[in-house]
């Protein structure tokens, strides 16, 4: 199915909606964030990715690989997948997952009570002026869990144009660009090792602008989609899982840099000593 292409999705009777004002509300008094079936398989699911990472690497890295070569293969491997999996059901649930909007409700008008619009005054999701496209919508196993996580991070259980936009370079770009990374790492440490340290600058740089490019639009309006009332959705959904793509690219650049500082002094030096030898 191409990525254009429409499909009619199965979609949850009519949602409950919010507007878009919603500014850090918490829950109601004396009821704290759940943990609910919809947590506990993402969670599970997690650990279950990041375990074949770590036997993917086990089966195909050489005997001789050191142990940040493996933790640099494991977590590009458990990148991709991660892309793949949960930010690709992402996307999925942005094209194909929609509501269509009562025909007595005016599309152009943007104050209704129940409605949560997320795109800018007269525009219009693939030029649907009568549906609304997200996981909001829909009732499938991933549609509900962007419902949850959407509970910290309203946007993504809607369409914000800037989180799809950088979506797409994450799993269309990023994603084979992290096997391709996996697989610059199967080869033995000391061949092409500043080919492997280029790409992994490329994605971990990346990684760092998307993460600053999907957080600073809310802290430059004061947050309004963000819910940081209770302890799960600030330190778990929206600490924990977000500073993963920051701890990990800002070690890589910093490996990087020492990598390719020391094949430079290597370099200098190979080029100093030819350059003694041509005057004797």
């Amino acid at each position: 199915m191409g990525l254009w292409s429409r499909a009619t999705p199965t979609v949850a009777a009519r949602p409950s909606y919010t507007h878009s004002h919603h500014h850090h509300h918490g829950p109601p008094v004396g009821q704290g964030p759940q943990i609910d079936a919809t947590t506990l398989v993402s969670l599970v699911f997690v650990l279950i990715l990041l375990g074949g990472a770590y036997a993917a690497s086990v089966k195909v890295l050489p005997k001789s690989a050191g142990k940040k070569t493996r933790i640099l293969f494991v977590w590009h491997l458990f990148d991709a997948l991660i892309h793949f999996c949960f930010e690709g059901s992402f996307l999925y649930n942005c094209f194909f997952v929609s509501y269509s909007m009562p025909t007595s409700f005016s599309a152009t008008s943007r104050h209704h009570p129940h409605i949560r619009l997320t795109t800018p005054p007269d525009v219009y999701w693939l030029g649907s002026e009568d549906r609304l496209y997200g996981a909001n919508y829909g009732t499938g196993p991933f549609s509900k869990l962007w419902q949850e996580y959407a509970k910290a991070d309203h946007r993504w259980g809607g369409i914000d144009l800037t989180v799809v936009s950088l979506e797409l370079l994450t799993v269309f770009v990023g994603t084979p660009l992290a096997l391709w990374i996996c697989v610059q790492l199967r080869r033995e440490e000391r061949k092409g090792v500043l080919k492997r340290w280029f790409w992994m600058t490329l994605l971990a740089t990346g990684e760092l602008y998307g993460g600053f490019m999907t957080f600073a639009p809310e802290w430059l309006t004061g947050s309004p989609n963000l819910d940081t009332s209770n302890w799960m959705y600030l330190w778990l959904y929206l600490a924990f899982f977000n500073g993963l793509w920051v701890v990990f690219p800002l070690w890589i650049l910093w490996e990087a840099y020492r990598s390719m500082s020391s094949a430079m002094s290597q370099a200098e030096m190979v080029d100093l000593v030819n350059y003694l030898k041509k005057d004797d």
